[in-house]
């Protein structure tokens, strides 16, 4: 076959290929993490990878407030990062509680143990976001493919970090509200059937399109 091959994270001139980890990473790459907790029963949570600027130097991410990754981390000390291209798998990590029995997701197309050890935190308002260096233990690919570009699925995983703020203070309602309804109509013009799905979770994990009835109600009232 002639031609070039398809453009790859790896080839991009600011991807880092880190240390023990099985995939390159740039600026922040959206995973999911599954984390043991006091159950034994494997928590799914989606974590942000902020790639570090040389392979030698850690990967980092962030929890905000006490969530079931924090205690996990500070209580086992790491968990399983994995990687994945199913929308509805980062909804579920996202928005609702799951958890399994097994570390490693049938949706993970590579996946890779670490420990992990705070290194910073801050507070705003009332949440406190606490910094952690992922040292990796051991990597697995599991599948390889081909890389397409899909706007519905980059919609929902934008999605996703708009509903989750829906009740956090500091954020405008209305303008998530707004974001929700764009990333919608881009899954409904651009998506396959698993967008669809997957935004059909953020509906029923949020109920976000009743609230921006309401917040459209308000509007006619104040006009």
């Amino acid at each position: 076959m002639s031609g070039d091959d398809p453009a790859r994270d790896d080839d991009a001139p600011d991807a880092v290929t880190p240390d023990g980890w099985p995939v390159a990473l740039r600026g922040v790459t959206e995973s999911v993490v599954t984390t043991l907790g006091p159950n034994d029963r494997w928590n799914v949570a989606a974590l942000g990878l902020h790639a570090p600027t040389e392979p030698h130097d850690p990967v980092t991410a962030r929890t905000y407030g006490r969530t079931r990754t924090w205690r996990n981390f500070v209580e086992r000390g790491g968990g399983v990062v994995q990687f994945t291209t199913d929308p509805r798998t980062f909804v579920d990590a996202a928005l609702t509680v799951r958890e399994v029995d097994a570390p490693v997701l049938e949706t993970a197309d590579a996946w890779v143990e670490v420990t992990v050890e705070e290194i910073g935190s801050e507070t705003e308002g009332d949440t406190t976001i606490r910094t952690w260096a992922l040292d990796p233990v051991e990597s697995t690919v599991l599948r390889e493919r081909v890389p397409t570009v899909n706007r519905g699925f980059g919609a929902v995983v934008d999605a996703t970090v708009a509903a989750s703020r829906l009740d956090v203070p500091g954020f405008d309602t209305a303008e998530l509200l707004d974001r929700l309804t764009y990333f919608a109509d881009v899954v409904d013009r651009c998506g396959g059937s698993a967008e669809r799905e997957a935004f059909a979770r953020i509906d029923e994990a949020t109920g976000w399109r009743a609230l921006a009835g309401d917040e459209a109600g308000r509007d006619r009232d104040d006009a």
